[in-house]
Formats: C-alpha cells, structure tokens, sequence
C-alpha cells in the first residue's frame, strides 16, 4: 500500500487502489464495504471496499478475515499482507478523507454532514469497481443510518446489484471483514506517519486513540491549540471538542458581515472593524494619531491612500 499520493497533500481526499483481478473481470463477483475512523476527532476518515469472485467466497473465509476492531495492529497487518499477496482473485480499493475535507464539508454554509458523506464516498467506490470492469453481482455494507433505508438507496442506484446493508456487517460477511482491514491499516499507517504542513517543531505524537473523550487525545488538542490559527491540519475542526475548547481558550473573533453595520458592532465589542483600516488617512495613520499601523503593512513599506 503505497501511501505517498496522499502524504504529498493530506489536505485533500485521495483514492488508493490495487490492481484489479482478471478474474474479477470475467466472474460475477462480490463487494463488500466499510469504514476506519469515523468517531476520532484527530486524523481521516478512511473508506474501504474489497471484492473477489462469488466463486471464492469460501477462499476468502480460508484467510481467517475478521472485524478490524477485534484484531490487534499486528494481526491487521498480516492479514492486510495475506490479502494482498491474494491478488489473483482479491481486490481493493480505499478513499482516505482527509479531515480538512470532513471539517469543511460540515462546516460549509449548505450543511454536508458525516453520514452524506460517509454514503456518497461509499456509491463513488462502488462506481469505480464497475468503471474498472469488476462483475458486481453482490455488495455487503456496514450500515451508517437506518439500513433499510439505506440498502434501498443503493439498491436504486445499482440496479440488478443484490445489495445487503446490515448493522455489524463486518463480524458478519468476511468481504466487508476485508475491507474493515483494509481501511484500518491504512488509517493506522497515516496516522502513524502523519506529515505536519505547520512548522510545530518536533511533535508530540502521543495523541492516544484520537477519539474525544480519551485524556491524552485532549491533552494533545490543548498543547497543540494555537489561540489565532486553531488548529494543525491533523484535527477536525467541526468537531465540538475542538470546537469548544477554542471557544474557551482561543482568541474570540468578530466577523464584519451583511446582518449588521460592522463598525457599530466593533465598537459594541469595544473592538476596531478591519474596515476601518481603509478609512485612515494617507499614510496609514489616522487624524487623531492613535491608529499603529500593524507590522505587516510597515515590512511591506504598504501605505492607503485616498486617491489613485
């Protein structure tokens, strides 16, 4: 599993494959489809689907794939192996979503959240099993939401596609099994390897299970909570955990916008609009003197003006 296509960019989505079995080409086959990472409030989200022949459904259960949460990390990582060395009739493929990705679609102003999300990453990797060639006649998912409601969504969408969405799936069919390992392994290894864009110094990586109530994940969001920016990258920011600890402890922020006049409510905050900046006179200082302009502008030898 070559991860390098995200470790170059992990601010955005990315979409790991194998190469797709001959086999799987002429064979009508089976798919299952889970996820990794969904709850942590610190690293992606990772999907995973995996799919070989209906023909070898018992091979698949020979290689002893079971729920991800119950392996330990090593046991995943062998078994990730055994099905990657099955590559004559066993596929995958994984979309990591990056939490920049999962923090701006559920933040944007048309509300996107985590189940949309979750149900439009799952459609778009049965979709490119099917661009590829692979001879979807079943597909097994690990439901997010009501499943019958769920299971008619996609049974829509894929037409002539047998599809089987249950609570649990993963400890029930072992192609959704394989892709649970799939999607954890490389949550795991991203995590591990995670490559920090903001210059921290050497980072503390001990950020325990990443989950929001674990104390060493909080600690971690409090050590690493910058009172301007926020947040590095590795966070989900639309998760109240991050969102309340910066709403106790990081610098508040007015935003002038369309509801109200923005200096009125500057100086009801006892606070300067940014407008006001533009109102100075030439020179960048005001009538009265009392307007510093702010460094950025003086290193930049920047000054307003009034006329052009």
């Amino acid at each position: 599993m070559d991860l390098n296509p995200f470790d170059v960019n992990n601010s955005v989505s990315c979409r790991l494959t194998s190469e797709i079995p001959e086999v799987c080409r002429t064979e009508d086959c089976c798919l299952g489809i889970d996820e990794a990472g969904r709850g942590p409030v610190l690293g992606p989200m990772v999907y995973g689907i995996c799919f070989c022949p209906v023909s070898k459904k018992e091979d698949l259960k020979d290689l002893k794939v079971a729920d991800s949460k119950t392996l330990s990390e090593p046991e995943r990582e062998n078994l990730f192996q055994t099905l990657d060395e099955a590559k004559s009739y066993v596929g995958w493929a994984l979309q990591i979503l990056s939490p920049n990705t999962i923090s701006t679609s559920m933040l944007q102003r048309t509300k996107y959240n985590l189940n949309a999300l979750s149900h439009d990453t799952a459609i778009g990797l049965v979709q490119f099993a099917l661009d590829r060639g692979v001879q979807l006649k079943e597909v097994y998912v690990d439901t997010v939401g009501p499943a019958e409601k769920y299971e008619e969504k996609l049974s829509k969408l894929f037409p002539g596609i047998k599809v089987t969405v249950r609570p649990k799936a993963d400890s029930l069919f072992p192609i959704v099994s394989a892709a649970s390992i799939c999607a954890k392994v490389a949550r795991d290894r991203v995590v591990k390897g995670w490559n920090f864009a903001e210059d921290l110094g050497e980072v503390d990586t001990d950020y325990g299970s990443g989950y929001p109530n674990d104390p060493k994940t909080k600690a971690w969001l409090l050590k690493y909570l910058d009172p301007v920016f926020g947040y590095p990258q590795f966070v989900r920011f639309s998760w109240s955990t991050a969102q309340t600890l910066m709403d106790s402890k990081a610098v508040s922020v007015h935003w002038d916008d369309d509801e109200e006049d923005g200096e009125k409510a500057a100086q009801r905050q006892n606070n300067r609009s940014m407008l006001s900046y533009f109102g100075a006179s030439a020179g960048g200082n005001d009538q009265n003197g009392t307007h510093q302009t702010h460094r950025y502008f003086t290193d930049r030898r920047l000054k307003s003006l009034n006329t052009l």
